[in-house]
């Protein structure tokens, strides 16, 4: 599994690379909520190990501004709150499983393959044209073609594809794919659409499109397939 650890603790840290390194797992980590903000939503993760003390964000707050941006990584929330209303307060936030430390390193590793497994097996495939885009993985295929999406991206395609043939304003685009308090660049959407439209070629040739509507924002496009010869 692809993983990431966002935990301030150093030692702990270090800990929680080691013994996932040597599990067999490819690990990130982060240090803050906010170095781990941008982190989780521009890699395709596997799973998220979160600790709910973080400086600068806390790990309820980042959850919550992780599922409002369209994030489905399931996330493992870890804390040294152990009572009931800290437990729901966490899985309200949308943390898929909890752990309270200081726990068993074997335990983690478990909840982490079933977090894995309970996510490949429910997440839903959707039909962008002749593609199919995998929710989970964050991958886009045709025909034994695969690129992957970063969660922006793919966050922005489900966007277009759900309103597909619509015009949809870059202010729209913004709100829903970065949120309605994003500060940066107003052109990130023209930056995203070009990643997204070469992805979109490798897999899907001309049959789907992003069209820009001058002045306004963009629209994806696709093709319908030919009618067969009766």
């Amino acid at each position: 599994m692809k993983l990431f650890v966002v935990e301030d603790e150093a030692k702990m840290a270090r800990l929680l690379e080691r013994g996932l390194r040597e599990e067999g797992h490819q690990v990130d980590l982060a240090a803050d909520g906010l170095e781990a903000l941008d982190q989780a939503l521009d890699v395709a993760y596997d799973v998220i190990i979160l600790d709910w003390s973080l400086p600068k964000m806390d790990g309820v707050s980042l959850l919550r501004r992780w599922r409002e941006r369209g994030l489905k990584t399931p996330v493992l929330l870890l804390t040294a709150r152990g009572t009931v209303g800290e437990r729901v307060t966490g899985l309200r936030a949308g943390a898929d499983d909890y752990l309270v430390k200081p726990f068993d390193f074997e335990e983690l590793v478990a909840r982490l393959e079933a977090l894995h497994r309970r996510g490949a097996g429910h997440e839903p495939l959707t039909k962008v044209g002749p593609a199919v885009l995998d929710a989970r993985r964050r991958v886009l295929s045709n025909g034994g073609i695969e690129e992957t999406l970063t969660a922006r991206e793919f966050a922005l395609l489900l966007e277009l594809a759900g309103h597909a043939g619509e015009t949809l304003t870059r202010t729209e685009l913004l709100g829903t794919v970065w949120g309605t308090g994003f500060v940066g660049a107003p052109n990130v959407v023209d930056v995203y659409v070009g990643y997204l439209r070469n992805k979109l070629r490798a897999i899907c040739g001309e049959a789907v499109a992003i069209q820009a509507v001058r002045g306004i924002g963009y629209r994806l496009v696709i093709e319908k397939p030919p009618r067969s010869a009766s």
